[in-house]
């Protein structure tokens, strides 16, 4: 295998065992049903930028991030029994795809429903004779 396939393989490592690790629960309330959406590493591996999304209002989310920053020690030190030589600093970020996703499906389908009730109301301009 090539050396830069290496941050990609470990990406994907650590986003299973952190969904892992967070599907098992962790004490802190404020970390109720979080997805790991994905991992980014640093070419030397030092850094891992980890996306996740919490479904919620914005302030449970807010609580989530603080949630997350707070458990960075304990689950990088869950990480070592990966058995990776080093151990990349965490760094988690809110995954706002699937919010843009969502806006977007929402305003789709209100573009379809004005599209039908205008459809249902004949046409606009009068018919000429």
């Amino acid at each position: 295998m090539s050396a830069h396939k290496r941050p990609e393989r470990v990406a994907h490592l650590l986003q299973q065992r952190l969904a892992e690790l967070l599907a098992r629960g962790l004490k802190d309330p404020r970390l109720g049903f979080v997805t790991i959406t994905g991992v980014k590493m640093s070419p030397d591996l030092r850094e891992a930028r980890v996306f996740w999304t919490a479904h919620g209002e914005p302030e449970v989310r807010k609580e989530t991030a603080r949630g997350l920053s707070a458990a960075r020690g304990y689950l990088r030190h869950e990480l070592s029994t990966l058995g990776l030589r080093l151990l990349p600093e965490l760094h988690f970020t809110y995954d706002e795809a699937i919010d843009r996703g969502d806006r977007i499906e929402r305003l789709l389908r209100e573009v379809h429903e004005a599209d039908e009730q205008r459809s249902s109301q004949g046409p606009l301009l009068p018919e000429k004779e």
